[in-house]
């Protein structure tokens, strides 16, 4: 076999790590509209997940095996917001936190904070966009509607603490996927689906894709405002930031900080 030929070995935990800072360096410098409007989009993407599931949900039968199947749906918004390249809160817990790591100073602390708030910010506004845009309950036949109903109230019936825990894990997973993809080659749709999957099996919190959920119940009546605050969103940002930006930028840096 000619060296043209062979194939190309997998990229270096530390050009990954370089890969990833890179791209981390040019998102803190993003004007803030760029940003924006990029997290609007994916917030308004991440609703697919909601809504898909809802779809598959409202035409299976209630067995115990019915959530293998739906929850495949959940993984449809993040096919969306990751390959269209959409600017998605969760993973920017790894992305732009990598350069501060790599090279510290309180000018890019509160440029990482900017970012964030922007992020997630947009991504909220997306998600409640999109909830209220299907709580018409005449667009959907009824088995869908009550799938959309039960999906937006368990997103919003976890008490504090457990919630933490189960959005540390979904943080994590995110993060990791994002650490993963520039080596996955073109396994990436595969890695984004199984990953994501292992998420909604898990009934792991996720801050955007359950936000439409909770938005959902709140416009709708079953919820209140108070419950998507703090029952909700407070807990399950908190735990996806942790297990983000702990278990997965500083623990990934960590090995490579002397040769980053």
């Amino acid at each position: 076999m000619s060296e043209s030929s062979a194939p190309e070995s997998p990229p270096s935990p530390r050009q990954i790590h370089a890969v990833i800072r890179k791209e981390g360096e040019e998102q803190l410098e993003r004007h803030g509209g760029a940003i924006a409007w990029s997290g609007l989009a994916a917030g308004l993407s991440m609703g697919f997940s909601f809504l898909t599931m809802a779809l598959i949900q409202g035409r299976m039968p209630d067995e115990q095996w019915t959530p293998l199947v739906t929850s495949l749906g959940y993984t449809l918004g993040f096919l969306i917001v990751i390959l269209g390249r959409q600017q998605l809160f969760t993973e920017t817990t790894l992305t732009p936190v990598l350069p501060i790591l790599t090279d510290f100073s309180m000018a890019r602390v509160g440029k990482l904070f900017r970012f964030w708030g922007i992020v997630l910010s947009a991504n909220l506004v997306g998600t409640w966009l999109f909830a209220w845009g299907i709580s018409h309950e005449h667009f959907f036949i009824p088995t869908v509607w009550q799938s959309l109903e039960s999906i937006a109230v368990g997103a919003v019936q976890e008490p504090f603490w457990p919630m933490v825990f189960k959005s540390v894990l979904a943080g994590w997973l995110i993060a990791l996927m994002v650490w993963v993809l520039p080596s996955s080659g073109p396994a990436k749709i595969w890695i984004i689906v199984v990953l994501t999957y292992t998420v909604a099996m898990g009934h792991f919190s996720h801050a955007i894709a359950g936000s439409c959920e909770a938005a959902f119940a709140v416009i709708t009546g079953t919820k209140s405002l108070y419950d998507y605050f703090f029952v909700f969103l407070i807990p399950t940002v908190l735990g996806n930031t942790v297990g983000g930006v702990t278990l997965v930028a500083m623990l990934n840096h960590a090995p490579l900080a002397t040769e980053a």
